[in-house]
């Protein structure tokens, strides 16, 4: 396996947002993290990437937890936040050559395997541009050719499709796909469902910081108990669930 999360409690000051988060993502494999606003998406996929520490479990990546060798761990990591992160003094050609200096990969190789990312994304003419000239949408694009410049085993990524074009999401989509069948591991957040049900081998449904439902559409449907439902039929189903557990909460 790739990325195993043991039983993961996960917060901020001591009190949890996830709990006994449990699953396993392969080489090869996308998987969709799907919740409303709120559900502990962003937490989860913070203590996977290091910036928290677990209240409980373990995180491993081919059987390292980050504690046996932070810097290791980190390298087998690309991340793409919901916003973009970056530095404002620095240009785009300076942000790439920054993203190997973190993975300890040479200058030279850097830009050879960004050039093909940058053309297909319309940046190979700005390189020398600040992010106070770019458009939201490329900015996204900045972050996410640094992210796969790393050839990282381990892509997590946030909403990676917003402030991107059809024709950038299209682009983005087959990318993910092509990594996938090279043996990388994606996990990531949306909730544009129609993308994921393209996209995702399997699917983590997390609703008040609990999993509620793992695996691809047919083992959803046999937890959520409904042999048709759809992918957005299930998200429904999980929001009734939700609004029925606070409606009982009120009530006591």
């Amino acid at each position: 396996m790739t990325l195993a999360v043991n039983n993961v409690d996960s917060g901020y000051r001591r009190i949890p947002v996830i709990k006994e988060i449990d699953f396993t993502i392969n080489y090869g494999e996308i998987v969709g993290l799907i919740g409303l606003n709120g559900a502990g998406k962003s937490t989860l996929l913070k203590t996977i990437l290091g910036l928290l520490t677990p209240q409980a479990g373990t995180i491993t990546i081919e059987n390292k937890s980050i504690l046996d060798n932070h810097t290791d761990y980190a390298k087998k990591i690309a991340y793409i936040p919901e916003t973009p992160i970056l530095y404002d003094e620095l240009t785009l050609q300076e942000h790439l050559e920054m993203t190997g200096l973190g993975y300890d990969i040479p200058r030279e190789e850097i830009m050879k395997r960004a050039q093909p990312l940058l053309e297909l994304f319309r940046l190979d003419d700005v390189l020398n541009w600040f992010p106070v000239h770019f458009s939201k949408g490329m900015k996204q694009k900045v972050m996410i050719v640094c992210a796969l410049i790393t050839n990282a085993k381990v892509l997590i990524i946030d909403e990676p499709f917003l402030g991107l074009d059809p024709l950038a999401i299209r682009d983005f989509i087959n990318l993910l796909k092509e990594r996938a069948a090279n043996g990388s591991a994606v996990l990531f957040t949306t909730h544009m469902l129609s993308i994921a049900g393209d996209l995702c081998d399997s699917y983590l449904i997390l609703s008040k910081g609990e999993l509620v439902g793992k695996g691809d559409l047919e083992d959803l449907r046999t937890q959520f108990k409904d042999p048709e439902a759809s992918l957005d039929d299930i998200y429904i189903a999980m929001t009734e669930m939700e609004t029925l557990s606070q409606a009982e909460g009120t009530e006591r």
